[in-house]
């Protein structure tokens, strides 16, 4: 029996070139968050169980102007960097980290001012339609069970990490583990508390691997935590060829590309998440693939740090898993909308290229605009596949992970096409109206 049915107007990605739109239509949800069938007005038990919903007062009725879209899966977040969203983006990203960031994350040593911005950064992405996000933490234990506690509280279905950063050479002495063993024993740690947590709270809340990225790692910590992630057999996230200085540092210490690097220590694999992607080779694609390993397009933040575009429509065609990332704070909005409509327009200044003085023909890189069914695919499906989770299609046996949106009066007559362009182009966080995570509502706009 359905413990919840939503009447309304739903639109789902079909595949990663097509969207699929059902007007009127009911969606059931059974008492574990599941969906179970979606029916439209011409089946035949419709009106029975439309009827019965309402009468039981199991029935919720979007109005004219609501849809539905599954809830938004964020695969890049640097959830302490929350406190500084929007600031000193003009800085290199070696600057950046060194004078901004690493002084903020060094804070959360004080559990309560992690206790303090993770509740308010965790109702953040759940008002903006993010209902899972892959979160990067810091070096301190409790701070990133906190993150997982609020996650958990909140209703966010949540993936925590807890970063490893040990090389003195590259890591500030008041912000780093004092050793790749101690690191491994803190990691360690962490994995056990969280899955204490969850077996507690019966919640979505896995620890990750986590390197932060190869410049920060010693050869020490990257083994152990390649040992790690396949004892615990754990999803792994890190960067990978974020932007110049990046890829050329792994290739003056290590002599190959920082992808080579990850795969020498066993960390990548199918359950791996690996942020930007922006200098990758076509050699680096062939190995992620072989892997099985994600590349979370961060498309606001590559602007400012990747030093170049992801070719996004080619690494479709190869055949490699991409899904989309806020990067909070490199990114600075957590709004996936945002990223979406990034993702389009820096697709086409790829296509188009930047430099004017060039000939128009050899001037961009041709036919690399992506969709926008192409981009939603990304924030839905693509981040579900990284997680090998059954979320992000509004379907029968997916969970029930949505966002009611208010969409803005048309002033025009619009086709149901047209309807999901203005809502992916419009939407705003105060036109999400509630958020269901499971079946169950995370969030209400007052």
């Amino acid at each position: 029996m359905e413990n919840i049915v939503i009447h309304g107007t739903y639109f789902t990605s079909k595949n990663v070139n097509e969207v699929e739109s059902h007007e009127d239509h009911l969606i059931c949800i059974d008492r574990s968050g599941t969906i179970t069938r979606t029916l439209s007005p011409v089946d035949a038990e419709y009106s029975q169980i439309l009827n019965d919903a309402r009468q039981a007062g199991r029935l919720i009725e979007l109005k004219p102007n609501q849809y539905l879209l599954p809830g938004f899966i964020d695969l890049h977040v640097h959830a302490p960097q929350w406190p500084q969203a929007g600031l000193a983006l003009e800085l290199p990203l070696a600057d950046w980290l060194n004078h901004y960031t690493f002084p903020l994350e060094a804070k959360f040593a004080d559990s309560h001012y992690a206790r303090r911005v993770y509740q308010d950064f965790v109702h953040q992405l759940l008002s903006h339609g993010t209902t899972t996000a892959m979160m990067f933490g810091t070096i301190h234990n409790d701070a990133n069970v906190e993150l997982a506690r609020q996650s958990v509280t909140q209703g966010l279905r949540s993936f925590v990490g807890q970063v490893v950063m040990d090389n003195p050479e590259q890591t500030p002495d008041y912000y780093r583990n004092q050793s790749s063993v101690s690191a491994l024993h803190a990691t360690e740690q962490f994995i056990k508390e969280i899955f204490e947590l969850a077996k507690k709270t019966s919640s979505t809340v896995v620890p990750v691997i986590t390197p932060r990225f190869v410049p920060s790692c010693t050869d020490e910590a990257l083994t152990g935590l390649g040992q790690l992630a396949k004892q615990y057999d754990l999803p792994v996230q890190s960067h990978l060829s974020e932007s110049n200085w990046e890829h050329g540092y792994a290739i003056k210490r290590f002599g190959i590309h920082d992808t080579a690097v990850m795969d020498h220590f066993h960390l990548l694999t199918e359950k791996s998440v690996m942020a930007h992607g922006t200098q990758l080779t076509s050699d680096d694609l062939t190995t992620l693939r072989q892997r099985g390993t994600t590349i979370a397009h961060c498309p606001i933040s590559n602007v400012y740090f990747g030093n170049g575009v992801l070719a996004v429509k080619k690494l479709l065609a190869y055949g490699n898993s991409v899904g989309l990332g806020s990067d909070i704070s490199g990114g600075y909005s957590p709004s996936l909308y945002h990223n979406i409509r990034q993702a389009i327009k820096s697709s086409q200044m790829l296509t188009d290229g930047v430099d004017s003085s060039l000939a128009t023909a050899t001037r961009g890189v041709k036919d690399s605009r992506i969709t926008m069914a192409n981009a939603f695919y990304l924030a839905t499906v693509g981040g579900a596949k990284a997680l090998q989770l059954k979320v992000g299609k509004i379907a029968p046996g997916f969970q029930a992970d949505f966002q009611i949106v208010n969409g803005h009066q048309p002033l025009m007559k619009l086709s149901i096409a047209d309807v999901f362009q203005r809502l992916m182009y419009q939407t705003e966080q105060q036109d999400i109206q509630s958020v269901y995570v499971a079946g169950k509502r995370v969030y209400e706009r007052e």
